[in-house]
């Protein structure tokens, strides 16, 4: 009887020590076996973009009465959920007063611009990092002005590109793609032929260096819905450089909008052109069209644009920008 129960006893433990040493060959199997069953994550970024942007005029009033969190707070849910946020500042940020508020409508001074220094860190609290200064206005206080406002972007953290001085293109890393950020300017100091061939060489540098190029454009005849034959072929020269995406602004209103595919994207690949996203911050309201604006947010992967979603929004006469009605997704490029 007792040595049964020893003989029993010991069985159960072999039964133990083997039990433990499958276990532990499992896991050794397991170890082994895990890099095979990984998936190694794809970079992706997501970059909202957004149209024309000033804080002048009525805008300035309603800021100095409400304060500058008081036009963005029903729309900083779209600017908070995303990698960057890119838009086009329509005039320089200077110390000097304003002379368009007031002023008459269709006046030569209701067209001249300057933003108050607060606008660069108002830009960066609502999760707007980049600007382009390549547009018609950025000039309306001289170089002087072009200066300040590269001053006060870059002491907010706000980075830019596009501006008169230099042509700045913006080179910028996100989660791991290198992005060059290139404007076209049709209105700049050289006019618009030259600074397409300039856009043109930046694009294709950028593309040698390694960067994925995204072409900001200032262009296009004010109001019209639709773009322009000239505007489609420098559109088509831009991504045939090596763009993989163009965005326009300028009209103030939404034009329309192309998926145009170029061998140069590679095999598969496609860019989106945006010809007019339309106002984003503006005191436009003599039609129903300069009220709308669409933010196109773009999710890129390492060779360019792998999804594109239209947001549209609405601004408001009492100089609020809130979301839209409706949304257009465009499947995976």
């Amino acid at each position: 009887m007792r040595r049964g129960r020893v003989e029993y006893g010991m069985s159960l433990v072999s039964v133990i020590v083997a039990s433990i040493l499958s276990l532990f060959q499992f896991s050794q199997m397991a170890a082994s076996a895990l890099p095979f069953f990984s998936v190694s994550a794809t970079p992706s970024v997501t970059i909202l973009f957004g149209g024309d942007m000033m804080f002048d005029r009525s805008v300035r009033t309603a800021i100095d009465k409400s304060g500058g969190d008081f036009l963005f707070f029903c729309i900083d849910t779209a600017l908070v959920d995303n990698d960057l946020v890119v838009a086009n500042l329509e005039g320089p940020i200077t110390d000097n007063t304003s002379v368009s508020v007031g002023s008459a409508v269709g006046s030569a001074n209701n067209f001249v611009f300057t933003f108050p220094r607060s606008t660069a860190a108002l830009l960066k609290k609502h999760h707007i990092e980049m600007v382009n200064l390549g547009n018609n206005h950025i000039l309306n206080f001289g170089y002087s002005g072009v200066r300040t406002t590269q001053e006060a972007l870059e002491a907010a953290g706000v980075a830019y590109f596009g501006d008169p001085i230099a042509d700045t293109v913006t080179l910028k890393t996100v989660n791991g793609i290198p992005f060059a950020f290139i404007a076209y300017n049709e209105f700049g100091p050289y006019g618009g032929k030259a600074a397409a061939t300039t856009t043109e060489q930046h694009i294709k540098e950028a593309k040698i260096s390694g960067f994925v190029p995204v072409v900001f454009a200032h262009w296009g005849i004010e109001y019209e819905p639709f773009a322009a034959e000239y505007q489609r072929d420098l559109a088509h020269r831009f991504v045939d450089a090596g763009a993989v995406a163009v965005i326009g602004a300028h009209p103030h209103v939404v034009q329309d909008h192309e998926i145009y595919t170029s061998t140069v994207l590679g095999a598969g690949k496609s860019a989106p052109i945006y010809y007019s996203l339309g106002n984003f911050v503006f005191d436009q309201y003599f039609i129903e069209d300069v009220r709308h604006g669409i933010f196109v947010k773009l999710t890129f992967d390492e060779s360019g644009v792998e999804f594109v979603e239209e947001i549209p929004i609405t601004l408001n006469r009492d100089r609020t920008v809130c979301p839209g009605t409706q949304k257009d997704t465009i499947p995976t490029l």
